[in-house]
């Protein structure tokens, strides 16, 4: 019988021929990840099951991108317990204040990450790194702790649905829209524990940044990864970036898939996610006008160039609503010098908007944009669960960067192609 991408990398790395969807297995591992929030309760457990080595410094990635530079007494005592692991066990990929960037576009960006690997991460969002043809994952603090150790982890092999994509993105449509229309046919269960596998013409016609933002967003349906076929637009990423050998898989021609769904990129229309779920989907067209306090572009969802080149030509010119919170957090230290040579910096503070270091804030109500009650936000994040981005009673509203810049600048929810 024949097996998916994700079968195929998880066969390989659990020295296996082939594998089944349910099967439980060991697997070796390329990437251990943990950022500031959750490698501290690995370093608690790793210490207290009486661990004195990790299995690779050159295989683990401690990025404090959540609370960083660090907001309270709390934040900074775990960036420290952080940072005197990292010293101890001389761990290479070690990314503090000044070097930090958003977890998912950092790794990639640095070349940690490539097709044919098995990374796990102590953050649901780890699924990112599919856009390159790995297999990534979420885990638990413990899972990291014991990947730390030993450079092994268990899974039950994933079942899969194709995601099939054809036509071309139309203007101000991006991948943003592709995966929250996605989220909105199958919803927040509908690939529960399953691999989404993205196959089809349209693939071709979604840049790298697209590729991430649909992949990091599949945890939302539930997935256990998602991951995209290696082609050229993925080695002109990886060029320069990854050194040391890897290896694209594509699905056997037999493999079994529990569903395939079909995506008309062109029939596409911005798309947003209201209040309290990202499946509960309408197209821009139908909440327009919708008032909001706040807007935020950023996160490990939309916080790439292409993200900021879309919101900066869009506010070029013009003005945040009066009232209106524009944040802006490019992903990285090399996206923030990126946008700042092209002038998209300029853009967003002469418009009126805050530009904030890399980091997470905002995104889990950490800090940069905390909300206060009965506030709504407009945010190119990936969550809007009650309670998210502040008090209980603050809503938040997913959209791509275009929508949100347009809706910094209409004060309300807005089309961007009506701007």
């Amino acid at each position: 019988m024949g097996m998916t991408m994700t079968q195929k990398i998880l066969a390989k790395h659990a020295g296996l021929a082939e594998v089944k969807a349910g099967q439980l297995i060991e697997a070796k591992l390329d990437l251990v990840l943990g950022n500031d929030i959750t490698t501290p309760v690995a370093i608690t457990e790793f210490e207290k099951a009486g661990l004195t080595q990790v299995f690779d410094k050159d295989k683990i990635a401690i990025v404090l991108d959540h609370s960083t530079p660090c907001k309270d007494i709390k934040s900074a005592q775990l960036c420290a317990q952080s940072r005197d692991f990292a010293k101890k066990y001389a761990i290479t990929h070690f990314y503090d204040v000044g070097q930090v960037g958003i977890e998912h576009a950092l790794l990639p960006e640095k070349g940690l990450c490539a097709p044919g690997e098995a990374i796990i991460g102590a953050d649901s969002h780890t699924c990112t790194y599919g856009a390159l043809g790995a297999f990534s994952t979420g885990v638990g603090s413990t899972d990291m702790a014991a990947g730390m150790a030993t450079g092994l982890s268990w899974f039950k092999v994933p079942a899969a649905i194709r995601v099939t994509l054809k036509g071309k993105l139309q203007p101000y449509v991006s991948g943003k829209d592709v995966i929250l229309h996605l989220i909105g046919m199958i919803g927040v269960d509908g690939a529960l524990y399953k691999s989404l596998e993205f196959a089809g013409e349209g693939v071709g016609e979604l840049s790298m940044d697209d590729r991430f933002t649909i992949s990091n967003m599949a945890i939302e349906a539930g997935a256990k990864n998602g991951i995209f076929p290696v082609d050229d637009k993925t080695r002109a990423y990886l060029n320069g970036r990854v050194s040391r050998p890897w290896e694209a898989v594509e699905p056997d021609g037999d493999a079994v898939y529990e569903r395939e769904v079909v995506i008309d990129l062109s029939t596409l229309r911005p798309t947003v996610s209201l209040p309290h779920l990202p499946s509960n989907t309408k197209t821009v067209d139908e909440v327009a006008g919708m008032p909001v306090q706040q807007v935020v572009i950023g996160s490990c969802t939309n916080g790439r160039l292409k993200d900021l080149a879309e919101a900066a030509s869009i506010l070029k010119g013009r003005q945040v609503a009066q009232g209106i919170r524009c944040i802006v957090i490019p992903a990285t230290q090399q996206i923030y010098m990126d946008a700042m040579k092209a002038g998209y910096l300029e853009t967003f503070i002469t418009a009126g908007c805050a530009v904030s270091t890399p980091t997470c804030g905002p995104c889990l109500g950490g800090h940069m944009g905390v909300m206060a009650a009965g506030e709504r936000c407009v945010s190119t994040t990936n969550r809007n669960f009650v309670g998210r981005m502040g008090d209980t009673s603050s809503e938040v509203i997913l959209t791509s960067p275009a929508v949100a810049a347009a809706s910094a600048i209409a004060g309300c929810v807005a089309d961007p192609g009506k701007i």
